[in-house]
């Protein structure tokens, strides 16, 4: 849990929800923290003590640990882009989240996109726009209108977003958009139903998840709204049956085209009757105000069997 980016906090909020619901008759849970400046084992004293990062081991009172299992709650950068999955893979460490390439590419929301189009998934006019380009404000609003939405390309849980409605704004949301990330994605709004969707490997099986409808309280689906209550997070959505159909069908597509496993949260918006991919997230949020957990409470899968199914799904592979 933890991580290098503005998602740190909530994924530590969702790595102490994992180490409490766990059953700790039957599994011996550690809580890391990983940071820039440390990688430490933090006990329930709070004390710390330093991973070996040579082979993800922790000394205790001069007694060696090593892991069996990882359970990957970063949001964000090194847990949700490739870095944590691929030092974990050439360790040879089981680890719950997607594969390394999955995270690096369900991370960057530009090539996902780019990946998806020729299954036939559609997405919102985009127009890229990378750190020291020279910007056409004219051609952006050309190529995707007003409003539009400015976008840190790799980021999560909001941050770097701007809802712009006049072009004079627009160098003003690059600003906000490049504090994130150095590159940006521009797409054009889209007026319709929200929908979120958890597609999960459970016993096995690819399980697409009741589906959530959003219905944010502030202009769009912000932090504000994802995490501070300012908005009704509605499951199952209030969509028709072929709609809800349509939605669990490309969800499950999505999931099954990039290769992923573990948890996946993708969200959607319908145009002219059809859902239009936002983005995908692979590491979901695990609190109990996150989308996943609610929508696996819909399905009668309890939070502590969501974790284990994750964690025996992995040692068993």
């Amino acid at each position: 849990m933890g991580g290098f980016s503005s998602e740190y906090e909530i994924s530590l909020k969702s790595g102490q929800v994992v180490y409490d619901t766990l059953d700790k008759s039957k599994y011996n849970a550690y809580r890391i923290h990983i940071f820039k400046d440390k990688w430490v084992f933090v006990n329930d004293l709070n004390e710390e003590f330093p991973i070996d990062k040579n082979d993800f081991s922790v000394v205790v009172n001069e007694v060696k640990i090593n892991f069996d299992c990882v359970f990957n709650a970063i949001h964000g950068s090194p847990g949700e882009d490739g870095f944590m999955q691929g030092y974990f893979e050439l360790l040879g460490m089981p680890h719950t989240s997607c594969g390394m390439y999955q995270a690096a590419l369900t991370f960057n929301k530009r090539d996902c996109l780019s990946a998806l189009k020729p299954y036939g998934i559609k997405t919102a006019n985009s127009y890229y726009v990378n750190f020291g380009d020279t910007i056409d404000e004219d051609t952006i609003v050309k190529t995707v209108g007003l409003p539009c939405f400015v976008k840190a390309n790799r980021a999560g849980s909001s941050f770097g977003i701007t809802k712009v409605y006049k072009k004079e704004d627009i160098q003003q949301a690059l600003e906000v958009a490049f504090k994130e990330d150095d590159e940006v994605i521009i797409e054009s709004f889209l007026d319709g139903t929200e929908v979120s969707v958890g597609v999960i490997n459970y016993k096995g099986e690819i399980k697409v998840l009741p589906i959530t409808e959003i219905v944010s309280n502030n202009d769009f689906f912000d932090y504000k709204a994802k995490y501070l209550g300012e908005s009704q997070e509605i499951t199952p959505a209030r969509i028709d049956d072929v709609s809800a159909k349509k939605v669990r069908q490309i969800a499950k597509k999505v999931y099954e085209v990039l290769k992923l496993k573990g948890f996946s949260r993708s969200e959607y918006i319908f145009k002219d009757g059809d859902p239009h991919l936002l983005e995908v997230n692979t590491i979901p949020g695990l609190t109990a105000a996150s989308i996943l957990p609610q929508q696996a409470a819909e399905a009668g899968i309890s939070l502590s069997a969501l974790f284990e199914n994750a964690i025996e799904s992995e040692l068993n592979s």
